[in-house]
């Protein structure tokens, strides 16, 4: 029995939510910070590409590793953010990160295999691995950590038993916490001498906004490397990720899964793609966006309530503790709270569980992908989302 991802399972509930409103004719609008997309869309270079494609290429499939074209303007953009030499041929396209992240996992590891990440984490590392058998090494993050792992926790996890894999995502999803160049070394360093395969997920790289982060390559020359078009450049629905992999032996095994799972990467999304690496001003302009709405949420979540929060770097999510709301409404856990704040304040937001599933009923996510005005709406000087919820949840549990 593989978990649900409950973000998309609140992503249903406000679209539901969205629809019933329509039908009453109601001028209520939902308000999104539930879901890690951003409002806007693809890139104009992006779309021009996309409709000159459609007219001029027959759209067949492409080799199952991605097109030439690609493949190379992917590797050529680690030389010129971070430094670091990679070759076209050490680029695996894949469909979406969630594509890279099904063909690494069954590339690497095998059933009983002992995989650690740091909780609270993406939800669908842990859904993926459990579904090919693996067992989760649960690292138990703090904001004394900065929400990320530390050797201290992975010598205490070892005496468990060998861990053959380290997940690790900067910056993190729920957290948009980064781990720097120091602590980046010392996780390499630990895997590389306890034989351990290095996971990077690098997805939120481009969405800086403190400290920015680095690339594992740096560090560790065989870790996997897991990116997508998905965040910085807001192509989410176009499905394009990839890998780099320098270490060619693992090629045969992945090569043979990607033909096997997804032939390949859509044909129309790969050409678009390759001009989407040349929108930078306009992508960091989205950048600025995030980092003004993540001010507002600052500024205007204590006065609603939510007055313990992760201090973001990067990604666009703000992870809150709301023990202090548990105790006020009564409500037993933090996805019953969200519940009762989209059902009636229409505001939709992510319960903590979907990603720590023991301590994730305390806290919640707030995305700030949207745009400013849906952030400043969602937080009025009263904070009449909060004391609403309060209400409507001590009518619903007495």
């Amino acid at each position: 029995q593989i978990p649900s991802f409950k973000v998309m399972d609140v992503m249903r509930q406000a679209q539901a939510k969205e629809i019933a409103l329509k039908e009453a004719g109601s001028s209520t609008k939902v308000l999104h910070l539930e879901v890690g997309q951003p409002s806007t869309g693809a890139p104009q270079k992006v779309k021009d590409a996309a409709a000159a494609a459609v007219s001029s290429d027959k759209l067949g499939y492409t080799g199952a590793l991605g097109t030439p074209e690609l493949r190379s303007k992917v590797a050529l953009e680690y030389t010129k953010r971070y430094g670091v030499q990679v070759e076209p041929d050490e680029v695996l396209m894949t469909t979406g990160s969630s594509g890279a992240f099904i063909v690494a996992f069954t590339a690497l590891f095998d059933a009983g295999s002992r995989v650690a990440m740091a909780i609270p984490g993406y939800p669908c590392y842990r859904n993926i691995l459990q579904a090919l058998g693996c067992e989760i090494v649960a690292l138990p993050a703090t904001a004394e950590s900065n929400w990320q792992p530390t050797v201290a926790m992975l010598d205490e996890a070892a005496k468990g038993g060998r861990i053959d894999g380290l997940i690790v995502a900067s910056p993190s999803n729920p957290t948009g916490t980064v781990i720097l160049g120091p602590q980046m070394q010392e996780l390499c360093d630990w895997c590389t001498r306890n034989g351990v395969f290095f996971v990077s997920d690098e997805i939120y790289h481009g969405l800086t906004l403190g400290n920015k982060p680095v690339t594992s390559l740096s560090y560790k020359r065989d870790s996997i490397v897991i990116n997508s078009f998905s965040k910085y450049h807001c192509m989410t629905g176009w499905r394009v990720g990839w890998m780099v992999v320098k270490d060619k032996s693992l090629h045969p095994a992945m090569e043979a899964l990607l033909q096997n799972f997804f032939i390949s990467v859509p044909t129309l999304a790969q050409l678009a793609a390759v001009t989407a690496l040349d929108c930078e001003e306009e992508l960091d302009g989205h950048v600025a966006r995030y980092r003004n709405n993540l001010r507002v949420l600052l500024e205007g979540l204590p006065a609603a309530g939510f007055d313990r929060l992760s201090r973001p770097d990067g990604a666009f999510y703000l992870y809150c503790e709301v023990s202090s709301l548990l105790s006020l409404t009564k409500a037993p856990d933090s996805l019953a709270l969200c519940s009762i704040i989209l059902r009636d304040c229409a505001v939709a937001i992510t319960s903590g569980l979907d990603f720590d599933p023991v301590r994730g009923g305390r806290f919640a996510r707030f995305s700030f992908a949207g745009s400013t005005a849906d952030m400043e709406d969602a937080l009025p000087k009263a904070p009449t989302v909060v004391l609403k919820a309060c209400k409507a949840t001590q009518q619903a549990l007495t």
